[in-house]
């Protein structure tokens, strides 16, 4: 089965849905991103929940309500990021413990249970990983339709190449060119580009962590625009401070590209698209100066 027919048979409406189908393998995504995974494997034999999928909201705001525990409570497959992320995953499933519930967690598939980034779906090798995961855990739970699974597992890993060509591309076009950043949101992809990334990791980390940045780190990242020391500023398109305001507002006046990084996927979209549309927006303010600040 072709990537092309997959991707185009899914239903991008149900994985918000909380409202289970009879019949169907019942499957949770504490991010839309990993539900756009487990639908993408699943197709019609799975009924996904993705927890946190909107795009125009801050991800760490999220409060989990009677809805999100009842559909954790009858999930058979879990996929949840880890490593602090999601922390309320935990929690709720404690509350609705099963001994037939399989959870995998993103930061233990990765090897990264202690880490300062806990954005792993930037990881260029994160989400076909999961996608091969994926489907081995939904042959267990119904082997009945294991060549299904084992087929969208093939047709996910041929749909993400041009994500991997891509990178490619961008790596040898745009290695070590210098960009700044509010968050560490997209380092993974950066770093899978090439890019030097001039930001200190401290003012990442706070920023990320709702901590006012020191003095010292704010003035280091006005003087990465004041004096055109980075090609690009690439932020947090759904989280925003003061501090990160302020620095859109001078990479505007400095005329530095902008690069919007978003922490959940954007309505619409698949996983692929996604990574590709990022990359080619780092691509467009590196070589065009052209600012890309949503993807709506």
């Amino acid at each position: 089965m072709g990537a092309a027919l997959i991707l185009g048979s899914l239903t991008l409406a149900a994985c918000g849905s909380t409202s289970a189908t009879p019949g169907v393998i019942q499957v949770v995504g504490a991010e839309v991103q990993y539900g756009d995974v487990l639908a993408q494997i699943g197709g019609p034999y799975v009924h996904v929940t993705s927890m946190m999928n909107n795009p125009n909201t801050d991800p760490h705001n999220f409060e989990a309500s009677p809805s999100v525990a009842r559909a954790i409570a009858s999930a058979q497959l879990i996929v949840q990021n880890g490593a602090g992320y999601d922390s309320f995953m935990n929690q709720l499933e404690a509350a609705s413990s099963s001994s037939s519930r399989v959870v995998v967690t993103m930061a233990q598939l990765l090897h990264q249970t202690t880490v300062a980034n806990p954005h792993f779906w930037y990881s260029p090798s994160a989400l076909p990983t999961l996608a091969q995961v994926v489907a081995t855990d939904l042959v267990k739970i119904d082997p009945s339709h294991a060549a299904y699974f084992r087929a969208t597992a093939v047709a996910f890993q041929s749909s993400w190449r041009p994500v991997t060509m891509a990178l490619a591309t961008a790596s040898r076009d745009l290695a070590h060119r210098p960009v700044a950043t509010t968050e560490p949101v997209g380092d993974y992809l950066l770093s899978a580009i090439g890019l030097n990334n001039l930001t200190p990791f401290r003012f990442q980390a706070d920023v990320m962590n709702g901590i006012d940045p020191s003095p010292q780190d704010i003035v280091t990242q006005q003087n990465l625009l004041n004096n055109h020391q980075v090609g690009a500023l690439c932020f947090n398109a759904q989280v925003s401070s003061p501090v990160t305001t302020a620095l859109r507002n001078l990479a505007v006046k400095d005329k530095v590209p902008l690069v919007a990084i978003y922490e959940t996927m954007p309505a619409g979209q698949h996983v692929q698209g996604w990574m590709l549309e990022e990359i080619r927006a780092i691509e467009a303010a590196l070589t065009h100066g052209v600012s890309t600040v949503s993807f709506a």
